[in-house]
Formats: structure tokens, sequence, C-alpha cells
């Protein structure tokens, strides 16, 4: 068991050279790197919201505007799913009055199969049995569809789950370190970012929706009547501040457009032509297809494109547009068309956010969190050392040695899987230094004990190595499954305690079992002791 041959001292020895450059550019050099080489690793720890400072934004999002998004879309699978019948199904105009859909099937003897077309259209996603929708007939010919409430609880309960995702995907198309982003409730999200310099860029980027829609502009709508805010039967008006004719408003159809979630990709670019700031997307097949049909369909016609219920631009179709590919005009700059590019990128929000909250932590609280972080680890660690020397002697000695590697080695592999540390992780990096040294402190005991019992000084450092690794195993292992739950189950402070307190037991666990017994064995060999002094 003390037998280390040149390779595996070699080995340990390169690790060891490993990890502690690998932390020394944060514990020395910070983020400037001003002054470390090139050539060398440059991976940091990033800190934390309380430790470095950030913004902490609540977002609130209105149920009730879940349940008009799932009308609009109720009408236009209605009315697809009775145009593809076979026979088709001749309806009424839909309203969509008091929360409720409704409708009339032309023909009495239809009405049966029309039932069959809203009982696929309206199955629930949730227990088997349980609808979304409840369907009622009135006047043998008219059918109302009224919302559930469970089907409005998993309507918003999937739209906040797509929320929290698109606004991750938004963050970190931003390139911020380690942003918090959690669920609060049924109807809010926690957004913390650490480290952000421009938290008014933020608000903007997570307050857009970035629904793009392109629409036919209803060109026979009366001028006058859309400027005073009347639509025509079947069309919608919207504002459209940048209009060349100086009307604010444009009225356009209200079903037969494409939605922004058939896009692929958005990048923001340059005009061929007058070098304007434009945004390039990019459809799926199917949307591309659709798209084409539609600019094929209606050569010669305005189209407007609109983002989050305001029209950019309204240009005329001159020509089929194939192959997927568009472009977005509008009032940009570089820094507006690259803000709406990733909002594209990352999806729309299903749901209007709005900010009900929003905290700025400085950075003075985090450098004093550090500082008192800083001089608790010190004086903590001071005193450990102090007693291994007092206690141990040599073997105390190599116990320390350890345990200033162990430090190195857990900033070195945060620095890695570039993680964040938190003020809790702080807690847990002083812990681990308990935990380090209680290894050796159960090596050195039983080693004491076996030479009380009369073994010789090798056979007692070997069975001391051995017997006490069972038990030191047996109290990390439990304490990594503690970790691990934490790391699971917990959310942004307390998972970076977890995450610093299972890399701390893993080094201090190969550092108790294996470098100070490659340390204990090479001085074996070389002195050959007869008596020892522990």
């Amino acid at each position: 068991m003390l037998d280390f041959p040149r390779w595996k001292v070699i080995s340990i020895s390169l690790l060891l050279v490993f990890g502690v450059m690998m932390s020394l550019p944060s514990v020395f050099f910070g983020e400037s790197h001003k002054y470390w080489p090139t050539f060398l690793p440059d991976e940091t720890i990033n800190l934390g919201l309380d430790l470095s400072g950030g913004s902490h934004i609540l977002l609130e999002a209105d149920p009730a505007e879940v349940g008009l998004i799932r009308l609009e879309t109720m009408e236009e699978s209605v009315r697809a799913g009775m145009r593809r019948a076979e026979p088709r199904i001749g309806i009424g105009d839909i309203s969509r009055r008091n929360g409720e859909l409704s409708f009339m099937v032309r023909d009495s003897t239809q009405v049966d199969a029309a039932r069959e077309v809203l009982l696929t259209l309206t199955a629930g996603s949730g227990l088997p049995g349980q609808r979304d929708w409840d369907i009622e007939v009135r006047d043998d010919t008219r059918f109302v569809l009224t919302p559930t409430e469970s089907g409005l609880e998993t309507a918003v309960d999937n739209a906040m789950d797509t929320a929290t995702d698109v606004i991750r995907r938004r963050i970190d198309e931003m390139g911020t370190r380690e942003p918090t982003i959690i669920r609060q409730g049924d109807e809010r999200i926690v957004v913390q970012v650490p480290g952000l310099d421009d938290p008014e860029a933020l608000k903007e980027l997570l307050g857009k929706t970035a629904k793009l829609e392109f629409k036919l502009v209803d060109f026979e709508a009366d001028p006058s009547a859309v400027a005073a805010g009347r639509a025509p039967v079947g069309s919608q008006i919207f504002p459209y501040p940048d209009n060349p004719a100086g009307f604010p408003n444009l009225a356009v159809k209200r079903l037969g457009g494409i939605s922004g979630d058939k896009l692929t990709d958005a990048s923001a670019g340059k005009d061929a032509t007058d070098n304007t700031d434009v945004v390039n997307i990019t459809f799926d097949a199917e949307g591309g297809a659709k798209f084409a049909r539609l600019t094929e369909q209606n050569v010669g016609r305005p189209f407007a494109i609109i983002l989050d219920g305001e029209i950019l631009s309204a240009p005329n179709i001159n020509e089929p547009i194939r192959g997927g590919s568009a472009q977005i005009s509008g009032s940009f700059n570089a820094d507006s068309a690259n803000q709406l590019s990733i909002a594209l990128r990352s999806g729309a929000l299903p749901v209007d956010l709005k900010i009900v909250e929003e905290r700025t932590v400085g950075p003075d609280l985090g450098a004093d969190s550090i500082r008192k972080g800083m001089i608790a680890a010190i004086i903590g660690t001071s005193a450990v050392l102090a007693f291994m020397v007092i206690t141990y002697g040599r073997f105390g000695m190599y116990a320390n040695f350890a345990l200033t590697l162990n430090l190195f080695l857990i900033l070195g592999i945060m620095a890695m899987f570039n993680a964040t540390l938190t003020l809790p992780g702080i807690a847990g990096f002083i812990l681990t230094v308990g935990s380090a040294v209680d290894a050796n402190v159960l090596i050195n005991e039983r080693i004491r004990e076996e030479r009380r019992r009369g073994r010789r000084v090798v056979q007692a450092v070997e069975v001391g190595y051995k017997e006490a690794s069972r038990a030191i195993f047996d109290a990390n292992i439990t304490n990594v499954i503690a970790g691990l739950l934490l790391f699971i189950f917990g959310s942004g402070p307390v998972r970076g305690f977890a995450v610093v307190l299972i890399i701390g037991i893993c080094t201090s666990v190969f550092t108790a079992l294996v470098v100070t017994r490659m340390w204990v064995a090479l001085w074996l060999r070389k002195r050959r002791p007869q008596e020892l002094v522990i």
C-alpha cells in the first residue's frame, strides 16, 4: 500500500501542479489577467450576486392574457378543423365575447359532425377524460366553447414554463454568467444576474415579448375609420408609428398570417441597398412553404410585419418570396437590431411579463462579504494548521501541506467548470477545511493506535491508512449524497453551497488518502526510521 513507483509520483505531482495553476488566475489575477501569461489557462471563478453585485428582477404574467391568447388560438383551430372536415362544415362568424367562443353551424344536419371535430380539438392534456373546454349546443345549431378552470391552469403553467426557458435563452445569449432564473408561485419569475453592468438593457430584453407576425394589410378598409380606431369585420387595427403615409394606424386581416414560431434563425445585418440596419430571418420548412404561398397568392398587395402589437413596416409583395428567408426593416440601429435578433432566436414569450420588483445589489456589499469571509477563513485555517503541527508533528505538517493544496484544488476545479462562488459557497469552502483535517486526524490516530499495539513503523503506517480509509469513505459518501440532494432540489445560493461542498469533499479525500500517503511513503523509503513520533 505504501509502494509508490516513479510514474505514480510523477502523475500525482503533475495533477497537483495543474490544479494549482488553474486556481491562480482566480486567486491572484481576477478577471483582468493583465499579468497572466496568455499561453496558460485563464479560466476564473464567477462571483455570485451576493459577492459581485448585480440585478434582481421579479417578473409577473397576467393569466387573463393567457385566456385571450387561448381564445384566439382556438378560433383558428376551429376554422381550420371545420374547413378540413369531409364534407366541409360551413359555419358563421365566430364570436369571442365574455371569455367564450361561439359560432353557428349553417346546416343543422352537420351538428354531430361539428361536435366530433370540437371533441378532438378540446381534448385535455392532463388526466384522462379531462377537457380543456366545455362544449355546449344552444338553439340547436349554435356551439359555445367555454374554457375550463383546469384547462386555464394548465395553460398558465405551460406558458410560465415556456417563458422561463425563453428568458434563460435570452440572458445566455447576452453572455452573462450563471444567472438564476426560477419560477416563484404560479405567475412570477425571479431573475438574478450577477455582475450585470447594464440592467436597463436586461429589462428591455426581458420585457420584449418578441411576438412576430406577418399579416396581410386590409387595403379595402376606410382610412378615416381606421384612423378613428374602427376595424372592418375580419380585420384588426395595429399602431404604425413609422407609416410613410402619415396614418397612425393600419388595418390588417385577423386570420391567415404567419407567426414567428416558425423561425429557425435570426441575425442582425445591413441592407445591401441603403446600408440600414435590418434583421435577417429564416423560416423552417413549414413556415417557409407557408410564407411562399402567402407571397405567391398576394403579389402586388402589402403585408404588415408586426412585432409585439406594433407594425414595423408594411412593404408591397413585388414577387413571390421563396427559399424560407426574409428581411425585417424598421427604425433599427445596431443595438436594437441585435437585441431583436436575440429575442427572435430565443423564441417569443407566450405572455407579456411586467417588472413588479427590481433590486440592485452594489459591489460594495459583495466586497465586504468577501473580506469578512476571507477573515473567517484565515482565522479558522490558521488555528487548524497550528493545531495539526502541535499535535502530530511531521505528520501534522504533511496534513497542512495537503490542506493548502486542497484549497487550491477546489478553486482550480471550480474555475475549470466556470462555477459561481456565492456567500454560502464560501461557507461550504470553509467547511471543507474541517472535513479535510478530519480525514488526517483519523489516519494519524489510527497510526498511533497501531504503534501502541507494537507494530513496526512501516506496518503501523500501512495499517493506519488502510483501516482509516474505510471510515473516511463511509463518512464522506454520506456527505456527498447530502450535497447532491442540495444541488438537485436547491436553487441559487443553496446550489452554490452544494457545489463547493461536493468538490471540497472529493479533493479532501484525494489529498488525505493519496497525497499525504505518497509523501509519507517517500519519507519512509528515504529515512527508514526506527521510531515514529506522532
